[in-house]
């Protein structure tokens, strides 16, 4: 690879070099690549459309954009695009790629046809399971030929709080991971906030050493100030340096973040409510607002849409266009500090872009990236990189023996005919657990599924110990007999979690999980009917999203013939059915309080508060 191969990896003697190559092609002497004219172009930095315009493409990147006829050079190709309207390649301010569950290089091929050509990776989920390998991992496809630019941000939350052990991250390993390499841009979202704010917080030095390492290298912290709505600990959370917030969930607190200076990142869940509510707020300025994806299953962009989906709910939601573009172009290529190279269409930028049938409506004819033609009609047409990935992508599930069901097994006291027992419903983020009183019978303590109490499990995949913390939850789990639920995905430490109607049930779903490298399998009346193959770091699949999405209809399908209990839940998107939400179930970060993590010296049993560092019995 040259130093100006425009497949590469970002440099300082790579841009050196391709610069002042642009620089010739800008003034005339030495030729274009190609010399694209359309009908319009959106100026990003101005929010304003130029008409007839040309721009000239050298090595990937931009060289010149004027009026059609006002490029001085010649080009080795003219493409006449006059029906069309170009845009920049749209970019994502935070996006775990992880929860795609596909690998980068099949992500591009997922979410190109979509104008997504770059994204700021928040890396937390792969950092928690290889931590050392997290930029080597992001930054393989771009070296293998891929298109997407991918701007990794290492995890903060390794581990995710003080009480959970495993991965580890601090300001050492981040002011390496921002030395390696220029397409580092930050550090991911910063999201144990009781660890930043209490000085006494185990986790507290931690954490503060990577913020210092992150500022040390100019670069961006990111937050994650979910559950923060009162003014203090806003005020706080802006006060400590953290540049921006995801987390908002309706327009008033949307609005609170950015008036104490937050970079406020909408997701789709609520934008079309904090959007329309910042309008009527009479919000003009935008720069300080983003759209993020987040998390989004394959299966889900395949159907909706990726960043296209996020721009055309905020068309639906009152912004202009030309605003609701600059949400996810330059608006975070400046947050990011990535203007150098995306948010707009100008000399020296990637020649990203996205050309448009239907501007009102954000309908996308064709996506540039490179400065070559990537999809069309929604079609990817290059073709994908394929990379070997090593052993230590592959081989991340080390459980360390197979498990029976005395492993899942609660005892209780000798000669007790019941125990109280600590239960937690998904998203339970009230100050206490609840307590039952459950029935003990051969020195068991057993489900009440009349109750809708099953058990739930954190499996400890990383240490080879076999250790399981299990405790009883309520409205979640499966009431067909010898069924269980098990994944390697569970943000965001990733232990396995399971849930079950009988031990051996959980038993036989974790084993077959650790066998397969990781993934989703369902157990259903004592036999494994629906497995999904997780292989890389148990968290994506090095396949097509076609072929992931095929799996995960089987895992449904399998998954609508088990009666599942419900109970409502504090989060709005907890809903009857199959569990797949209970993933995210097992977070640690704010607001969450009591959860269960894998077994640790300071949690023998998994039960913590996580935000005090408070231990209590599983059941008494």
């Amino acid at each position: 690879m040259s130093a100006i191969d425009p497949y590469g990896e970002i440099t300082a003697a790579g841009e050196a070099a391709l610069r002042r190559d642009l620089i010739d092609v800008a003034l005339g002497r030495r030729p274009a690549d190609r010399l694209l004219r359309v009908g319009r172009l959106l100026d990003t930095g101005t929010g304003l459309w130029r008409a007839d315009v040309e721009i000239a493409i050298h090595s990937g990147r931009v060289a010149f954009v004027g009026p059609s006829g006002s490029f001085p050079g010649t080009a080795l190709e003219t493409i006449e695009k006059p029906d069309l309207a170009a845009v920049p390649g749209l970019g994502e301010v935070h996006k775990h790629i992880e929860s795609s569950h596909v690998t980068p290089e099949y992500e591009a091929a997922l979410v190109i046809p979509h104008g997504n050509t770059w994204t700021c990776e928040a890396s937390h989920e792969f950092s928690n399971v290889v931590p050392e390998r997290t930029l080597d991992f992001w930054l393989a496809p771009r070296r293998a030929g891929s298109p997407l630019k991918i701007f990794p941000l290492p995890g903060s939350a390794v581990p995710p709080t003080a009480w959970e052990h495993g991965a580890h991250l601090e300001g050492t390993d981040q002011s390496r991971f921002l030395r390696e390499s220029l397409m580092a841009a930050g550090l991911d979202e910063v999201m144990d906030w009781p660890a930043v704010r209490d000085r006494d917080n185990p986790a507290h030095a931690r954490l503060w050493s990577m913020i210092e390492a992150t500022w040390g290298a100019r670069a961006v912290v990111e937050g994650h100030a979910a559950g923060i709505r009162d003014l203090p600990n806003i005020n706080a959370f802006a006060a400590a340096g953290i540049a921006s917030d995801h987390e908002a969930w309706t327009a008033e607190e949307a609005f609170d973040k950015l008036q104490a200076g937050l970079f406020v990142e909408i997701r789709i869940h609520t934008g079309a409510e904090i959007i329309a509510g910042l309008l009527e707020r009479g919000l003009t300025d935008w720069s300080q607002v983003a759209l993020a994806t987040d998390d989004r299953p394959a299966q889900e962009v395949l159907i909706s849409g990726a960043t296209d989906r996020n721009v055309r709910m905020a068309i639906d939601a009152g912004l202009p266009p030309e605003t609701a573009v600059q949400l996810v172009t330059i608006n975070p290529a400046r947050h990011m500090r990535l203007t150098p190279w995306v948010g707009t269409l100008a000399p020296g930028r990637f020649a990203d872009i996205v050309l448009l049938s239907e501007i009102a409506q954000f309908e996308i004819s064709e996506v540039w990236a490179d400065g070559q033609p990537a999809a069309e009609g929604g079609h990817y047409l290059q073709d994908v990189p394929k990379i070997e990935w090593p052993n230590w992508a592959y081989q991340s599930v080390n459980i360390g023996r197979q498990l029976s069901a005395a492993d899942f097994a609660l005892q209780a006291e000798p000669g007790r005919d019941s125990m109280k027992a600590a239960v937690l419903r998904p998203f339970h983020w009230t100050d206490d657990f609840l307590i039952e009183e459950l029935t003990a019978t051969n020195g068991e303590v057993q489900r009440d599924s009349a109750r809708n109490i099953t058990k739930f499990a954190i499996v400890d995949r990383f240490s080879g110990t076999g250790a399981v913390a299990r405790m009883f939850w309520r409205g979640c789990g499966p009431r067909d007999p010898d069924t269980a639920l098990c994944c390697s995905m569970a943000h965001d430490k990733h232990n396995i979690w399971c849930v079950g109607s009988s031990d051996a049930a959980m038993a036989e779903a974790v084993n077959t999980c650790a066998d397969m490298g990781g993934g989703w399998v369902l157990v259903h009346n004592g036999a494994v009917v629906a497995t999904v193959a997780y292989e890389i770091a148990g968290l994506m699949t090095a396949r097509p999203a076609e072929a992931l999405a095929e799996d995960m209809s089987a895992l449904y399908t399998a998954g609508a013939r088990v009666d599942w209990m419900f109970e409502p839940s504090f989060h709005p998107r907890w809903g009857p059915g199959f569990p797949e939400r209970l993933a995210f179930a097992t977070l640690t970060c704010s607001p969450w309080r009591w959860n269960l993590v894998a077994p640790s010296v300071h949690a023998p049993e998994g039960l913590v508060q996580v935000q005090t560092g408070d231990v209590h019995p599983v059941v008494w």
